[in-house]
């Protein structure tokens, strides 16, 4: 049986697939990423026309990961890498000294942003001094908790992509259009909800990866320790903190899912409030990969327990 019919109805089809669908007879771009917010940039930008490839594994903690060797490989090969920049990255100048690949695009999403100091002032005029982690002259790369920088990010990733595929800039533009729509739509909710809260203040049990979000909407964060994950703060550090969220009537204790919650339930026992989790969206857990959690989705998830424990209406 000839499901196409004849061969005029045969070309009609040919024709139509060519105007209407050119992304899929486009050969896909392969793309590198370090951190999730930048994959799944990548992927909402590129769409059919990219193979986005993400270096970080399912539930490492990427200030501490280092690729190997055979992800090395992979970078080789291919078209686009995209990272954050040296703070969060201190292994790409090394690694890209040795890739032979004249004709791969870089694209450092940190790059012509204002960046926070990891030691400056923040929202509540309060510095975060740690004995056990210097700070000094670094940087904090948690840019993507920064909506209005995401959008730049994603004008970043256009043209890098539209540099590899010139013929996709119109389809990569128009899929940019989209997302920074959406990107545009949760900071207006962010606002909206966070200007009739009663409380101000962030109360971490974990690192300070929020200076971007809370420095956007005039809040306060109040970590246990500095922008490293992995550091420890002191018992002094631990007794403020305490200190402070009984001041401030703490409703939540927020924690990050890659990290332990320990500290976090330390401190809510002492003050009577609950744990939360408060996503950076750095990188997911295999479960939540498997689930096709969205970048976007974490940021609403942070909204709904921000909301909670800053009292709000």
């Amino acid at each position: 049986m000839n499901f196409l019919g004849t061969p005029k109805r045969l070309l009609y089809v040919l024709l139509f697939l060519f105007i209407f669908l050119p992304e899929a007879f486009a050969e896909q771009c392969s793309v590198m990423t370090t951190v999730f917010p930048l994959t799944d940039f990548a992927q909402a930008v590129g769409g059919d026309r990219v193979k986005v490839t993400q270096l970080l594994p399912p539930g490492a903690e990427a200030h501490t990961w280092e690729p190997k060797p055979s992800d090395i490989v992979k970078l080789s090969r291919a078209d686009v890498f995209l990272y954050i920049g040296s703070e969060m990255e201190p292994w790409v100048s090394g690694i890209l000294k040795t890739i032979e690949n004249p004709k791969l695009i870089i694209i450092e999403a940190s790059q012509g942003l204002p960046l926070l100091r990891a030691d400056q002032t923040d929202a509540g005029g309060e510095k975060h001094h740690h004995s056990n982690e210097s700070t000094h002259g670094r940087f904090d790369p948690h840019i993507w908790l920064n909506f209005d920088y995401d959008q730049k990010i994603v004008d970043k990733i256009i043209a890098g992509l539209s540099k590899n595929d010139p013929e996709g800039i119109l389809y990569f533009q128009r899929n940019a259009e989209v997302y920074k729509a959406k990107l545009r739509d949760i900071d207006l909710r962010y606002r909206k909800e966070f200007g009739g809260c009663s409380s101000k203040e962030i109360i971490l049990g974990s690192h300070a990866a929020f200076a971007y979000l809370a420095q956007q909407y005039g809040l306060t964060q109040v970590p246990l320790y500095g922008i490293s994950p992995n550091a420890e703060p002191t018992p002094k550090k631990m007794a403020e903190v305490i200190t402070l969220a009984k001041q401030y009537r703490a409703r939540a204790i927020y924690y990050e899912e890659l990290v332990s919650d320990k500290l976090a339930k330390t401190i809510a026992n002492e003050v009577g409030a609950k744990t939360l989790v408060l996503s950076t969206g750095e990188n997911l857990a295999q479960k939540q990969i498997e689930a096709k959690v969205t970048f976007l989705d974490l940021m609403e998830q942070n909204l709904e327990n921000l909301k909670y424990g800053l009292t709000c209406k």
